[in-house]
């Protein structure tokens, strides 16, 4: 079955042209259940490859939670990535793919007992910690590990922020780094999150000289650090072109080899930046209605299966499939399927008019979807397929 969809300039502007291509031929191809993610496997391994290339002694490790699916996990596992955890269930399919403990950090500052439990028997031995709890609970589960204190940094500019939640400033991070020593732990190193989607690169830059003034500090008081994990945030297109990753790193590696020592280690958290433009979500359209003065369109992904970050402002880019004479555009809502009014992905979203089980496919669509995805009302989670 050839199917027709609407493709303008903007969008291989998005995602790359090969990776539209491989969609369109897979849909032309296959038989059609939708909810579905396709996940462009060139891509997933292009951005794998460039990530941490031009930040010199660094080390990837990607951030399960972004999708967690296991056949990404044994993709990214065969282009030798490490794997950044928070819970027994990301180590439990780890574990399955028998990846090493030494390629598996956990960044999350407060853990499980049971996770920690897991993660001591499994051999993971780096941990990040904002608080003296935590230090106490890895004194009692996993004595001399290495630990790194998280930072509060600033996160404006970044479209999902986490500065609020986790994150210590500069004389209680100093204060832990002196517990976790007494405690018996190795106080490794620093980390910080600039925040989730960022496009102000001047939060690395002011991160970044705020571990340095806790480096300098814990040097003077006889702890030598050795790494800094600068974690995640790297953007993607969702609508609009963004700050590039080379632009990124170029930047990070030269303030840091300008400011910590040479033989540094650093850590890097991806996850948005692997798989997230790699990635297009396959809907049907379920439904239209007129509500008022506006115009509606209902698919089969809302926001509690597969959509939710775009209640915390992720705004998407659509293809419709629609028939050739459809040339008309209008403003749109788009709502999800469930029974529950909360569940609007979009409004005044500009798209030609289409049919009624026509598809539409969601763009930069691979990363915290699926991973947030619930069967709230009995709607099924998409399904991840890699092309």
């Amino acid at each position: 079955m050839l199917r027709s969809f609407k493709v303008d300039k903007v969008h291989a502007n998005i995602v790359p042209e090969s990776t539209l291509f491989k969609t369109l031929k897979y849909l032309d191809k296959k038989k059609i259940e939708t909810p579905f993610l396709l996940i462009d496997k060139e891509k997933v391994k292009e951005k794998s490859l460039m990530i941490g290339s031009h930040i010199m002694n660094s080390k990837v490790f990607y951030a399960v939670k972004a999708n967690p699916d296991i056949e990404i996990l044994r993709f990214l596992d065969k282009l030798k990535l490490g794997f950044e955890i928070s819970s027994e269930g990301e180590l439990e399919v780890l574990s399955k793919l028998r990846i090493k403990p030494e390629r598996i950090i956990s960044s999350n500052p407060v853990k499980s007992l049971k996770f920690l439990k897991m993660a001591a028997s499994y051999g993971v031995k780096f941990f990040s910690y904002d608080s003296p709890e935590e230090v106490d609970k890895l004194v009692k589960i996993i004595p001399r590990c290495n630990v790194y204190v998280r930072l509060s940094v600033p996160n404006e500019g970044s479209e999902w922020p986490l500065s609020k939640k986790f994150g210590v400033e500069l004389e209680d991070a100093l204060s832990l780094l002196f517990y976790a020593k007494d405690k018996g732990l190795n106080p490794s190193g620093i980390t910080f999150h600039v925040g989730s989607q960022c496009t102000n690169i001047y939060n690395w830059n002011i991160a970044l000289d705020k571990a340095r003034a806790l480096w300098d500090l814990a040097e003077k008081k006889k702890i030598r650090l050795k790494l800094l994990n600068i974690g995640g945030g790297y953007p993607i297109r969702y609508t609009k072109n963004v700050i590039t990753v080379e632009t990124i790193e170029k930047n990070v590696n030269s303030l840091i080899y300008d400011r910590f020592p040479k033989d540094i280690e650093v850590h890097i958290e991806p996850g948005r930046a692997v798989v997230g433009d790699a990635g297009v979500l396959v809907t049907s359209l379920i439904g239209k209605a007129k509500r008022g003065d506006e115009d509606w369109l209902y698919i089969d992904v809302g926001v509690f299966n597969g959509l939710m970050e775009s209640v915390g402002g992720i705004k998407y880019s659509y293809i419709v499939e629609c028939n050739k004479q459809s040339k008309h555009k209008k403003l749109w809502t788009i709502a999800g399927p469930s029974c529950d009014s909360f569940d609007v992905i979009d409004r005044n979203v500009t798209l030609p008019e289409p049919d009624v089980n026509n598809l539409i496919l969601i763009l930069s669509s691979g990363a915290y979807t699926v991973s947030y995805a619930s069967e709230f009302n009995g709607f099924s989670i998409p399904k991840t397929i890699l092309i």
